[in-house]
C-alpha cells in the first residue's frame, strides 16, 4: 500500500495529477491476479531519505517481449520520487540490478509494465490533465532522466481534436470512395456476443501491431483480463469493427475520459467514490471527451484507408452522443500512417511522452 499510495502524497500539490483507483492498482500489481506475470517477473522497490518515504520503482523482465524481438531487454517503470538525484539514482540502480541478474543487456522505460499498458515520461504538455490511462509527471523528471544517463529511444504523441477540427470535404470524399469500392462494412461492437467479438479484436490487434516498435502480443488470458475491466466502461458507439467481405479487417477503440470523474474521487471507490462515479456518469453527464486508445488494421488491408474510415466514424459518432473533444494516443513518432491520419482529421500534437534506453555494463 505504501508503494501504491506514494504518488498521491508526492504529487498532492500538482494541479494536474489524478490519483489512480487504489482497488485497481492493488489488482494490477498482484502477481496472482494479473496474467501478465505468467510470462514476466517484476520486483518493487521503495526508497527512503532520512527515514521518510521518498520514491518507488519497478524492475521487470518480460519473456514475451524478448522472445518476440529477440532481445535481452529489461524494463523499469513506476519511477516516482522526490526531486533528488541521489534518490533517483538509487532507485534506477535497484531496477538495473534486478534485470542484470536476469542476464539482460538493456534497461528500457518507463514502462508500466509493457506497451500494452501505460508508457512514457511526459516531456511536453504539462498544462492540462492526462486523459484516461495516460500518465502524468512533473517537469523535473526530464533533468533527472538525463543525469541518470538514460537516452531517448522513441517518442509517442498525443493528438488533440475537438468540434472545431471538422473533417475536410476532401477527407469525406475519400471515405465515401473507399466505402463504395472496397466492400467495407463498419459496425459497432455487440456486447451481447462479447466473447466472440473479443476474439475477433484480439486477432486483429496481434496482427496489426506486430511490426510496431516495442509491440508485445497479448495472450488470450491477458486480453480477456483487460476486456473484462473495459466491458463495464465502454461506450458501444465508440468501439468499431471493420469487415471486408465479412472478413475481420480492423477495429478501433475509444473510451470516455473517465479521468474527468476519477480526479474527483481521490483514488477511492468506497465508501463515497462509487456514488460519485454513478452521479457524474449517469446523472450529471460530466464526461464530454474521449480517448481513441487503439486502432488496428490487419496487414493485408493496410494502406486502403480503413484507418481514416474508423477515425472519421468515431469523430462523427462522438458529438452525437455527447463527446465534443478527443485525444488520439498514443501514436509512435515512427508510425507515419497514423500520424498522417491524425493530422488529416485536424488533430495537433499537444503532449509528448518519451521512452528511454540504457545499456547495462
Amino acid at each position: 500500500m505504501k508503494f501504491i499510495k506514494l504518488p498521491n502524497e508526492l504529487y498532492k500539490s500538482e494541479k494536474y495529477y489524478i490519483p489512480y483507483l487504489i482497488s485497481d492498482r492493488k489488482k494490477f500489481f498482484d502477481r496472482k491476479k494479473n496474467p501478465f506475470f505468467k510470462h514476466a517477473r517484476a520486483a518493487y522497490y521503495l526508497a527512503y531519505r532520512d527515514g521518510k518515504l521518498a520514491g518507488r520503482i519497478t524492475g521487470c523482465v518480460n519473456d514475451l517481449h524478448n522472445e518476440f524481438h529477440n532481445e535481452k531487454t529489461g524494463f523499469f517503470g513506476f519511477l516516482d520520487c522526490i526531486d533528488d538525484f541521489e534518490v533517483g539514482r538509487a532507485l534506477l540502480e535497484a531496477a538495473e540490478n534486478f534485470v542484470r541478474a536476469e542476464k539482460m543487456e538493456i534497461i528500457r522505460g518507463p514502462m508500466n509494465f509493457s506497451t500494452n499498458d501505460e508508457i512514457g515520461l511526459l516531456v511536453e504538455g504539462f498544462d492540462s490533465y492526462p486523459v484516461f490511462m495516460m500518465t502524468y509527471n512533473p517537469p523535473y523528471y526530464i533533468d533527472l532522466y538525463d543525469k541518470l544517463g538514460l537516452k531517448k529511444v522513441e517518442d509517442v504523441f498525443a493528438y488533440y481534436i475537438d468540434e472545431k477540427s471538422r473533417p475536410s470535404d476532401r477527407l469525406i470524399s475519400i471515405v465515401e470512395k473507399v466505402l463504395a469500392r472496397s466492400r467495407v462494412k463498419i459496425r459497432k461492437i455487440n456486447l451481447n456476443d462479447f466473447e466472440r467479438e473479443l476474439e475477433i479484436v484480439r486477432k486483429i490487434y496481434n496482427d496489426a501491431w506486430s511490426s510496431n516498435w516495442g509491440f508485445v502480443p497479448m495472450t488470450p488470458e491477458e486480453f480477456q483480463h483487460t476486456a473484462n475491466d473495459f466491458k463495464k466502461l465502454v461506450e458501444p458507439e465508440l468501439v468499431l469493427l471493420a469487415f471486408i467481405d465479412d472478413e475481420p479487417a480492423g477495429f478501433s477503440l475509444a473510451m470516455p475520459d473517465y479521468n474527468q470523474i476519477f480526479r474527483k474521487m481521490n483514488g477511492r471507490l468506497f465508501p463515497t467514490g462509487l456514488l460519485k462515479f454513478i452521479y457524474y456518469t449517469k446523472f450529471k453527464r460530466l464526461i464530454n471527451g474521449a480517448r481513441i486508445i487503439t486502432m488496428g488494421i490487419v496487414h493485408k488491408y493496410q494502406k486502403m484507408g480503413l484507418d481514416m474510415i474508423l477515425c472519421y466514424d468515431t469523430f462523427i459518432n462522438g458529438p452525437r452522443i455527447g463527446y465534443w473533444w478527443g485525444e488520439m494516443s498514443w501514436i509512435l513518432e515512427s508510425n507515419v500512417l497514423m500520424n498522417k491520419a491524425a493530422e488529416t482529421l485536424g488533430g495537433h500534437v499537444y503532449k509528448k511522452y518519451r521512452i528511454f534506453d540504457k545499456r547495462l555494463g
